[in-house]
């Protein structure tokens, strides 16, 4: 069984960040490079811009920044290196929705794959994104720390809360479940003490959108292809 899980969530990460990332070099690459030309820009180009930045980000991470840092290559350089990071993201969240199916006494399929890869983007990005929107390059954002910590309380908190409301029949623990996954939102997420950056707000608001859609691209991906290759699998055991 344990083979069987693996095998099919190694070959849902591999073929899931593969196809995501073609997406991506589609919709968010594009929109990266136009910040990054911002970003780069000489202080003489923006200097009201820069001293914003730097007063929302501090001059030690500044001057961090201005550091040459080593970054892949423009191309199937910087392609290759994205598709890396998402087939193991894939795999890691492959992991988690076969583990999930295996609790299940209901069948699992493509098509029941698609609804669990729904419920994943529900935890792991669409609630995180609604206090924390994605941060293109440039932009002014609260203490790292601080987000990540909001970012999995409300990813937890949308797991249990989607667990009450959808595992437990009665009306008590469904509204207990919405409770929860409101919480995090009703403390508020960590906010720098003023919004803007190096980029304009257009470009950061069509960035932020255009994550969200491939997030959900990327967890239907992953729904249909793990249900599809739990099924073959797990198929194959029982003959």
């Amino acid at each position: 069984m344990f083979k069987a899980i693996f095998t099919a969530a190694l070959l849902t990460g591999l073929l899931g960040g593969v196809g995501i990332s073609l997406v991506q070099e589609v919709i968010t690459t594009p929109l990266i490079f136009q910040a990054e030309e911002y970003e780069n820009a000489d202080a003489s180009d923006g200097q009201f811009k820069l001293a914003s930045y730097i007063l929302a980000h501090g001059k030690e991470t500044h001057d961090a920044a201005g550091e040459k840092q080593w970054a892949p290559e423009n191309g199937i350089e910087r392609f290759a290196y994205t598709a890396l990071a998402n087939v193991l993201l894939g795999v890691g969240f492959a992991l988690l929705l076969v583990a999930s199916y295996t609790m299940q006494s209901d069948k699992i399929n493509g098509r029941t794959g698609v609804i669990w890869g729904m419920a994943g983007f529900a935890i792991f990005t669409l609630s995180p994104s609604l206090g924390l929107a994605p941060e293109i390059p440039g932009s002014m954002a609260a203490e790292l720390v601080a987000r990540q910590t909001w970012w999995l309380a409300a990813a937890a908190s949308t797991a249990l809360g989607l667990w009450l409301m959808i595992f437990r029949k009665d009306a008590l623990f469904f509204a207990a479940g919405l409770i929860v996954i409101a919480l995090p939102h009703a403390i508020g997420a960590p906010h720098p003490e003023e919004f803007g950056g190096l980029v304009p707000a257009e470009l950061a608001a069509q960035f932020a959108a255009a994550s969200i859609v491939t997030g959900a691209i990327f967890w239907v991906m992953l729904g249909w292809l793990s249900g599809t290759f739990y099924q073959r699998y797990t198929a194959e055991l029982e003959t």
